[in-house]
Parts: C-alpha cells; sequence; structure tokens
C-alpha cells in the first residue's frame, strides 16, 4: 500500500462515519486511469511552460494572503497530506475522485515540489474530464440549475457542445461572453452560444436579470422598481437600461436552429418609480456612459423599413440593424469593463476555495467588500493582461499555499474570509455521481439516468450553508438510483465481488478506504469494520453494507 497513509483529522469529524453508519496535450477518456508513462511523457513539455506562466501569480496569492495572516495576527492551517491533496486535484479539475491506481502514480511521482504538483496539474487540465467537469460549472454559473427537460433542450441545441468546446480551447473569457451576448455565431461550431439568449424566452427582464451576475457580479432584481435601497451605486436606470440593451431581441427558430434576431424599431419605454413618476429608459448600465440613441416622437409610428438594416445579408441569415443595441453593449458596456474580470476571477476563487474574495461571489458591490481588495485587483489586472485566460487562473489558484492547507480549523480562526485554512465544501450532484461509478466500478460510465438523479437532489452550488435535508437523506439512505448503484454488484468488475475474491477482512477493509477515502483506515476503523464483516462471514450483502456507509458519509461527499 505504498502512497497511503492513515487519516489526518478533519474538520470533518471523519475518522469514526463509518462505524457510526455501520451501527445505523493528451485527452483522457474519462474510462482510463492517468499512468505513470502518462505523466512523465505527456506533461513533460507542458511543466515547464505551466510553472512559467503562472508562478508570478501563485507568489502573489501567497504573499497576499500571508500578508493577511500577519497583519490579523493569526497562525494557517499546515498543509493537508499528499493523498487528500491529490483527491482535492481531481475533484476540482476533473470533477471525481482519482482511481487507486491514480493516486498511487500520483504520490509515486512525488508531490512535495511545486515542479512535482504543477506536472500533475498541467496533466489534469488536459485531460477530457476537466472539459466535461468545468462545462457543468460554467452551465450552472450562467444557466441556473433547471429541470431534466432543459437539460436535454440545452443538449439538443449545441449549448452544451458549444461550451465545452470553449473550456476545450480555452477560449478567452471576454470573447465567450461576447458572444453568447451579442448571439450572431460567425459559423456553425458557435451556433450552440445563441441558446443563452433563446432559453429565457423573449423574456427581457430575465435576460437582464441573467446577464448581472454571470457577467459582472452584481445582482439588479432589487432596482426594478427602484433605485437599491442598500447598494447606492445600482439603479433603476441600470436595471431598464439592461432590458433596454436586449428588448429588440426576439425568438425564432430558423432552418439552422434556434436563433435571436434583433429588430432596428421599437423597445422604447418609460419605467416608473415608487412615486409613480417616469423616466424614459436608455441605453446605459453602471459605470458606463449613456450609448445614445435617437428617440422618435410618442405620436410619430417607426417604420421596420430595409434601410435600417445591412446590405448584403445571407440566407437563412436573419438580417442585422445597422444600429444594433446588442452590438452597442457588447462594443460600448462589455469590452474592457473591468467588472468582467473581477466576476470571473472571483467566480472561480470561490469554485476553488469555497468562498469568493467577495462573498456572497455574485454580490460584488459596495455592501459585500472584497477580504483582499489589494489581491482582487491585482489578481484581475492580471487575468486582463493574460488575455482572460481561464485555464491559467485555475492553474495558479490550485497552485497556492492556501489551496493546500488542511481543513482543520486553527484555534482561535473564526473568520473563512481569512483562508487559513480549506473550506470544506459538498460535492455537486454531477461529482456525487461520477465519483460513486468511479468507487464502484472504476470508471465513469455514460449514465445520464444516474446522473441526472444525482443532479435534481444534489442541486446546490456552493450552498451558503452545509445543511443536510430530508430529500437528499432518503436519496442516500434508500433512493432507487443509490440502490442501483449497489445492487450491480452482480457484474464482475463492481467493487463487491472483487473484495468477496480477497483472502482476508483486513483485505477488503484496507481495498474498501483507499476506493472511497483516498486512504487506509486507523486502527480502530479497521478493528470495527473487520468486526462487522466477520460477524457476518464476509458476504456480499455486508460488503454491500459498509460500501453504502461509506458512499453517504460526509468524507466521501465532501471535498475537504
Amino acid at each position: 500500500m505504498k502512497g497511503f497513509h492513515s487519516p489526518t483529522k478533519t474538520g470533518l469529524g471523519i475518522g469514526l462515519r463509518v462505524c457510526c453508519l455501520l451501527a445505523s496535450t493528451c485527452f483522457l477518456h474519462a474510462s482510463r486511469s492517468i499512468t505513470a508513462a502518462e505523466v512523465g511523457i505527456a506533461a513533460e513539455k507542458t511543466t515547464a511552460m505551466v510553472l512559467q506562466n503562472h508562478q508570478e501569480v501563485v507568489t502573489k496569492i501567497n504573499q497576499h494572503l500571508q500578508q493577511g495572516y500577519q497583519n490579523s495576527g493569526l497562525e494557517p492551517a499546515g498543509a493537508c497530506d499528499d493523498h487528500v491533496f491529490v483527491r482535492r486535484l481531481y475533484l476540482d479539475l476533473l470533477g471525481r475522485i482519482p482511481k487507486v491506481s491514480e493516486l498511487e502514480t500520483a504520490l509515486e511521482n512525488g508531490i512535495q515540489t511545486s515542479q512535482q504538483r504543477a506536472a500533475l496539474i498541467a496533466q489534469l487540465l488536459q485531460s477530457e474530464e476537466y472539459v466535461t467537469h468545468w462545462a457543468d460549472l460554467f452551465d450552472i454559473l450562467l444557466m441556473g440549475r433547471v429541470n431534466e427537460d432543459k437539460y436535454i433542450k440545452r443538449r439538443q441545441h449545441q449549448w452544451r457542445a458549444f461550451l465545452e468546446n470553449s473550456i476545450r480551447r480555452n477560449q478567452p473569457w471576454n470573447e465567450f461572453v461576447e458572444e453568447i451576448l451579442l448571439a450572431r455565431p460567425s459559423d456553425e461550431t458557435k451556433r450552440g452560444g445563441n441558446w443563452f439568449l433563446f432559453e429565457r424566452n423573449n423574456d427581457h427582464q430575465k435576460i437582464a436579470e441573467a446577464i448581472a451576475p454571470a457577467v459582472f457580479g452584481i445582482r439588479i432584481e432589487c432596482a426594478q422598481c427602484h433605485d437599491h435601497m442598500l447598494v447606492d451605486e445600482i439603479k433603476q436606470s441600470h436595471y431598464w437600461g439592461l432590458v433596454a440593451f436586449f428588448n429588440r431581441g426576439k425568438n425564432e427558430h430558423g432552418k439552422s436552429g434556434p436563433q435571436v434576431t434583433e429588430s432596428a424599431i421599437g423597445g422604447f419605454s418609460e419605467f416608473a418609480d415608487l412615486l409613480g413618476d417616469s423616466t424614459p429608459n436608455r441605453l446605459t448600465f453602471l459605470e458606463v456612459d449613456t450609448v445614445e440613441e435617437e428617440r422618435p416622437g410618442k405620436d410619430k409610428k417607426q417604420s421596420d423599413a430595409d434601410g435600417l438594416y445591412r446590405p448584403g445579408r445571407l440566407d437563412h441569415v436573419p438580417r442585422v440593424p445597422i444600429f444594433s443595441r446588442r452590438e452597442k453593449f457588447v462594443n460600448m458596456v462589455v469590452r474592457d469593463h473591468p467588472r468582467v474580470a473581477l466576476a470571473l476571477v472571483n467566480r472561480v476563487w470561490a469554485l476553488l476555495m469555497g468562498r469568493g474574495i467577495v462573498h456572497p461571489y455574485d454580490e460584488m458591490d459596495s455592501i459585500h467588500p472584497p477580504s483582499h481588495p489589494e489581491l482582487l485587483e491585482w489578481l484581475s489586472q492580471d487575468f486582463r493582461d493574460s488575455g482572460y485566460n481561464v485555464r491559467r487562473l485555475i492553474c495558479a489558484i490550485v497552485s497556492s499555499n492556501a489551496y493546500r492547507l488542511a481543513s482543520r480549523r486553527p484555534e482561535g480562526v473564526d473568520d473563512p474570509a481569512t483562508f487559513a485554512y480549506y473550506l470544506e465544501r459538498s460535492l455537486t450532484g454531477e461529482q456525487l455521481a461520477r465519483s460513486a461509478m468511479i468507487a464502484l466500478f472504476g470508471e465513469v460510465r455514460d449514465d445520464g439516468i444516474l446522473a441526472s438523479g444525482f443532479r435534481q437532489q444534489f442541486p446546490d452550488l456552493l450552498p451558503d450553508e452545509q445543511v443536510a435535508n430530508i430529500k437528499e437523506s432518503l436519496f442516500l439512505s434508500n433512493g432507487q438510483k443509490m440502490q442501483d448503484l449497489l445492487a450491480a454488484s452482480n457484474q464482475p468488475t463492481h467493487l463487491v465481488p472483487q473484495l468477496e475474491k480477497m483472502d482476508s477482512d483486513q483485505q477488503r477493509v484496507n481495498r474498501l478506504f483507499q476506493v472511497m477515502f483516498a486512504r487506509v483506515p486507523d486502527a480502530e476503523e479497521a478493528a470495527v469494520v473487520i468486526a462487522y464483516l466477520s460477524k457476518r462471514g464476509g458476504t456480499a450483502e455486508s460488503i454491500r453494507q459498509v460500501a453504502w456507509s461509506m458512499l453517504t458519509s460526509a468524507e466521501f461527499r465532501y471535498n475537504h
């Protein structure tokens, strides 16, 4: 069991959870292990590049957080165990736990030095599983959790393929944002980007309320009827101004798929405040100057004449207004707006560190100041200077000292905003489904029904409170999909028959802990589980019960 260690107890108090439960540039296929040869060869050329391109960012992160520790007079937690770090990386970069062989390979290659860690990180960032997992995350951030019918439509209309292709080629974030807001694809591979607007079904207020947090990191719903009562910088004119940029759009089903056309006329209205005073909506948003557009007289009827549109339109391509509000928004508001970088940096930081430098991550306003303002500003400027390179940002954060801290909270450290210890996070439904398949089958299978079941039961992404609910508990205890996973033990590749073939309960217990928790059990855990199995003769049913208890434990369901 080279490379495996007994557990270091974390803030989850995970050591004896099993006992309590029993009492009650190389794309890797999802099913393949990452071998030592692949790490040594495929990552060789990219490791130096990774180190060179992100080391300054890592240094800045370390310096700013260390300065914060010193200013607060606190001592951060020590570094986590190596096996915990590898598990973290796999969950955060690939969306699943590592296989035993992958963990052994990583530990044998070593992760003590920045060079060794960079080799592993570079390898994972080139995996197709990285593409899949981060497409899951950005789908939630941009589109929200929805019913399964909408997930199916997103795939049918190429939104998912568009998202994955963007992540696969590491498309600059600003370019991606402009494409989904303009909804004017330059070729067939980008047509799926139309779905960001199309799914909102001509509800221009919903479009505005989605764009504000997704692109700018703020929420504007409270400014619909009046200026925001708490956030001075968010005005009612901003809410209706953002609506106006998109209220000439209309969903149409073209021959090549869903389109969001744009009219050259209309979209002029007035909004009233709580006192009943009316104000014309203007093309304005946040700190940007108002985009001027000539308004017709109140009694003047507008004609949707061809002269208002650009000439030379191709067949089956919607005509484009000479004065395109969406284009003005992209060119004059979004392009080079500092909030675009700030919001993305803060969101990625939250996804990897458990909370944003601004918390909550989509309320980056004056009443939610950043915990480390200089760090956030520096990271955002560096992100812009790097060409909005998302993969580089991810690489830098997971290479930082703070990312490798243990999750046990140090004595005297009460504020999670210090990032003085690793913040435990519950896994998403997608992470749970993939990790369960890795644990029980040794591979991620293309099981859409299973994934949808976990997705619907565990919908939250970075919930404010980590509180178990009845719905989740019932799903884990006797839900059909969980039972189906365990009942598949008649398949030869399933974990249960493999354990049955082993010579002793000690071997079975060691393997269970390696597979489920990426570690070996401590003496007390081993004794309890061995006693349980021995009493029942090491039957398949007793092994299934142990496996179930581990799958539903906090240690399995959290990234810690």
